[in-house]
């Protein structure tokens, strides 16, 4: 069950060296609300450290216009091409260093466990995530824009959303004595 909050304001990443996904999610009580949605194009930057300081510089025009109190990211998948990921890789730690400059704490969701979240299925296209996030957040057509960028960074914030209120295993115990150490309150002496 979701936990009821007064207010929270979710920024969701896709990260991207051509094309880098956002959207924003605000929960009033369990209700969840897209604020908006976009996409930073980087196409234009030929120089991959000019798109790096464009990205934080977005970023950070973005946190500072909706005051997100938590950004979702999108973990990189691996892929065969090396310099890709390292490139990838450099733009989500830009965004992570301008969410972290701000306070803002971090959480990755992998794209499967997007994909289950929002539709049910880890094979499930970009297209059906978009689709399925715009009926369950009732998206009107003219805000998807031509890029899928944004709805699988707004895929990533509603993905956090369901885990509201879910408690998170910090590691397995590896023995009673190792649990009781962890839980001193749970332990009745008699």
């Amino acid at each position: 069950m979701i936990r009821p909050v007064k207010e929270k304001i979710i920024l969701g990443i896709d990260p991207g060296t051509n094309v880098m996904g956002y959207g924003v999610l605000k929960i009033t009580g369990v209700k969840p609300e897209v604020v908006t949605l976009g996409v930073i194009d980087l196409r234009r930057y030929g120089n991959h450290y000019l798109k790096l300081r464009y990205v934080f510089e977005r970023v950070n025009g973005i946190i500072t216009s909706f005051l997100p109190d938590e950004l979702a990211i999108e973990a990189p998948f691996f892929g065969k091409n090396v310099q890709s990921m390292l490139k990838l890789g450099r733009a989500q730690g830009v965004v992570m260093a301008a969410a972290l400059s701000r306070d803002i704490p971090i959480t990755e969701y992998a794209p499967l466990k997007i994909k289950v979240a929002i539709t049910g299925n880890g094979q499930a296209s970009k297209e059906q995530v978009a689709d399925m996030l715009r009926r369950m957040l009732h998206i009107p057509d003219s805000e998807l824009g031509p890029f899928m960028d944004s709805t699988d960074a707004l895929g990533a914030a509603y993905c956090h959303y369901l885990q509201m209120g879910r408690p998170t295993v910090v590691s397995a115990y590896h023995d009673w004595r190792d649990f009781i150490n962890r839980n001193p309150d749970k332990v009745v002496d008699r």
